[in-house]
């Protein structure tokens, strides 16, 4: 009866339920009832882990257990409620969720606590949900029926980023139903035994027996029954075992109310099958939700399985980081003396030089006062009575003449000099002490940047400056805003070498000047990397980025151009160092643009090297001019090209190939006589492949590798002869790719040669060996003991 009389006052006079337990632990006692602990001994290594893992179950805004947490799209986890707290304080009206997820227990909605007001009929989420979309309700920025609708932003509080939640806001977001059950596992762990008291009773609350998911609520029996009446919805309300966390069944997709099934790998993100057939995911990559979470329960459980097989590791790193603690503690500390040991000794310097300057002003003052005070007593004894004004008028009354010029004559020399100081009256020393004064802005300011000693940032390799040829240049600079270094050291090593065991070793260069250095005797066909790092008192900084250079195929060939050779050298200009040549086009070539219909008679121009090469192999090479019109670069026979080339007459079309149809290895297959050059054709900024060179230079014509093509002209041509073996190639100067191999009659010394039809300009590549080394200092600073 007494039960059934509170049951009754409550009905007239509706109270205040108890709040929901709050999610920090330990669970207070007042809603479980301190229940013996039993099998405690049988989980305390369970109990043990969930408590050290109680930092992962905190909300990163209220710094308590996660209550209903929502998956943001960054994949960190926050309270619904704080998610709504936070988008209501960034001025998002209506969008803290949807709605029909709400909870609607008894406990939480006061509308509900009377069985009569629980009778009404609640509109239906879908309809809610028509009424938002249709402009029920509005936030700022947004107006109804807006084209372009708002985008939330949410201001992650662990990754303090702001992540996109769309039109929908929160209501688009999943809930992680799986840390929801951590949560709830970590509760039970901390109040093993404890019981979950009713949410509807007046205190003191009963325990409860019954809980229902609709409701979101844990009852006693009688609450149930009162709150789930025959004749009403809610009496169809299936009743679960009492809990403090209430979840739905399943995940289910925010957008169309269904059960995910499958899982987007493009968005990473779940689907439902709506989702899938919806042009949003069209064209994703999309598998089922059976093999995305087999995937990464695999990789998860291979993981942990690594971490866990390796805890030895782990123990050792945090040993290792707590003795690196230990030592920044005391290096710390040893820095603190060092800084006020060293400010105490600029405090000393100070203290002395201050001590110096007033003693000096103090002299300067105690000169000049007495130099004033002796003329004070000059002008003194200049008044009528006394001193030298007296003893002249004493004089003046002597009448004996020769006793009074005596005596005159010295007192006149000090009147006339003392009436000479009264009518040139100036103070014998000046008042003023402007000479003393200090300059200090110079040490104000350095004191003002006065800091510490930072390493040289990582230098910035000039790859346009840097490159190999027969010596490997490197070209580097500071940061603007570097530290200066002092010094720098340049490491490097081959890569095209079978990897040893143990660290890699790298070749060093310690104490290298300046920002430029010279690596001599690379070996040929080899990839080196190389990395550069500077040095100041401060001691090393960080290395640079790796740079990779490729070292020509074979010994690079020294040699200059030889104009002697040819008819028309007045059209070539060649340069005082004989590295480079142009040909200027004349009147022939205008004379040709008029007879272009009937007959064009070009002459060619040959340039040869003065070097001939006669066994082994060589390299060498040029850059081309993009404007040239026709320029062959090759190499041939020096006897065949003296007879070909010395007194030549002039040849017809600008396509005549001065190697007698040998151009680019096209020479016919049926003649066993190897050709006496080899030229690669270039104009226009193309280089011309012939015949059968399209599938040396990996590339296929649209008839086949058979067929010729054009490829563009690289920044250089490189140029390798192999003697022995009759074979010259034409690469790639930068990267070293093959552009055409062909073969050569090598029978003779054979030497570079050069032609021109046409303006055009060819610069021989210089050696790295005659470039002066640039020698720079760093900011003015020299190395100090």
């Amino acid at each position: 009866m007494a039960t059934r009389a509170r049951l009754s006052q409550g009905r007239c006079q509706p109270c205040s339920p108890p709040p929901l337990p709050s999610p920090s632990l330990p669970v207070p006692p007042s809603f479980v009832s301190a229940a013996p602990l039993t099998g405690m001994a049988a989980k305390r290594g369970t109990k043990t882990s969930m408590k050290n893992m109680e930092k992962e179950l905190l909300c990163p805004v209220c710094q308590e257990m996660y209550k209903q947490p929502l998956v943001l799209p960054c994949t960190h986890n926050v309270c619904q409620a704080c998610a709504r707290e936070v988008l209501g304080q960034q001025g998002y009206v209506g969008h803290g969720g949807d709605p029909s997820s709400e909870p609607t227990s008894p406990a939480s909605t006061p509308s509900t606590r009377s069985p009569r007001l629980s009778r009404r009929t609640l509109p239906k989420p879908d309809r809610l949900d028509r009424l938002l979309k249709s402009g029920f309700g509005t936030y700022p920025g947004r107006k109804r029926g807006a084209l372009h609708p708002q985008v939330i932003m949410f201001p992650c509080p662990a990754c303090q980023g702001d992540v996109e939640l769309g039109e929908r806001g929160l209501a688009g977001l999943f809930r992680n139903l799986t840390l929801e059950r951590v949560v709830e596992r970590y509760r039970q762990s901390v109040s093993v035994g404890g019981a979950i008291l009713c949410q509807l009773c007046k205190p003191p609350p009963l325990e409860a027996t019954k809980g229902c998911t609709e409701c979101r609520a844990t009852f006693c029996n009688e609450c149930f029954k009162l709150f789930h009446p025959w004749g009403t919805q809610k009496a169809q309300h299936e009743p679960t075992l009492p809990t403090l966390s209430f979840r739905p069944k399943g995940l289910m997709c925010p957008d169309h109310k269904e059960e995910v099934t499958h899982y987007c790998k493009t968005c990473q993100r779940l689907v439902c099958q709506l989702c899938r057939v919806r042009r949003t995911h069209s064209g994703h990559k999309i598998t089922p939700v059976l093999s995305a979470y087999q995937a990464l329960k695999d990789k998860l459980t291979k993981s942990l399985t690594y971490i866990l097989g390796n805890q030895d590791t782990v123990q050792t790193q945090i040993c290792e980081l707590e003795e690196t603690v230990r030592h920044t503690e005391v290096s710390g500390q040893q820095a603190k003396e060092e800084v006020s040991q060293l400010v105490r000794g600029l405090g000393a310097v100070l203290e002395e030089k201050r001590a110096s300057l007033l003693q000096a002003i103090e002299e300067c003052q105690q000169e000049r006062l007495a130099r004033l005070s002796t003329q004070i007593q000059e002008h003194r004894s200049l008044l009528d009575g006394s001193g030298l004004v007296g003893y002249a008028q004493e004089v003046l009354k002597e009448t004996d003449q020769p006793c009074f010029v005596q005596a005159a004559k010295q007192l006149h020399n000090r009147i006339t000099r003392a009436t000479e100081a009264l009518q040139m009256f100036r103070p014998a020393a000046s008042s003023s002490f402007r000479h003393c004064q200090l300059d200090v802005g110079r040490e104000m300011k350095l004191l003002t940047e006065l800091n510490f000693l930072r390493v040289p940032e990582a230098p910035v390799i000039d790859t346009q400056r840097t490159f190999a040829y027969d010596q490997i240049f490197l070209c580097w600079r500071l940061p603007p805003h570097s530290p200066p270094a002092w010094h720098y050291t340049i490491e490097f090593r081959r890569t095209d070498v079978p990897a040893q065991p143990g660290p890699t070793r790298w070749q060093r260069r310690e104490e290298v000047r300046g920002t430029s250095a010279l690596l001599e005797n690379p070996d040929t066909g080899s990839v080196y990397v190389l990395r550069v790092r500077g040095c100041n008192k401060a001691g090393y900084g960080e290395y640079s980025e790796d740079v990779h250079l490729h070292t020509p195929p074979a010994p690079v060939l020294h040699f200059f151009l030889d104009g002697r050779w040819g008819t028309s050298r007045e059209r070539l200009a060649i340069s005082k160092d004989q590295r480079a040549v142009r040909s200027v086009p004349g009147l022939p070539l205008l004379l040709a643009a008029e007879r272009l219909l009937t007959g064009c008679h070009l002459s060619v121009d040959v340039v040869l090297g003065d070097v001939a090469v006669t066994q082994g192999r060589s390299y060498w090479a040029c850059a081309v001019d993009p404007a040239s019109y026709l320029v062959k670069v090759g190499v041939g026979l020096e006897s065949k090209l003296q007879e070909s080339f010395q007194g030549a007459p002039d040849v017809i079309s600008p396509r005549y190939d001065p190697d007698s149809g040998h151009d680019s290895g096209a020479e016919d297959a049926t003649v066993e006589a190897l050709p006496p050059f080899a030229f690669l054709t270039i104009g226009m900024g193309k280089i011309l492949l012939g015949a059968g060179a399209s599938s040396n230079a990996g590339l296929t014509g649209r008839d086949g590798p058979a067929a010729s093509c054009t490829v563009p002209l690289p920044p250089r041509l490189g140029i390798c002869l192999d003697y022995e073996r009759g074979r010259v190639s034409f690469l790639d100067a930068v990267s070293f790719r093959g552009l055409l191999e062909c073969p050569l009659d090598c029978s003779g010394p054979v030497c570079p040669a050069f032609c021109f039809i046409g303006g055009g300009a060819v610069q021989l590549q210089e050696p790295v060996g005659t470039k002066p080394e640039r020698k720079v200092t760093i900011g003015g600073f020299a190395k100090l003991d």
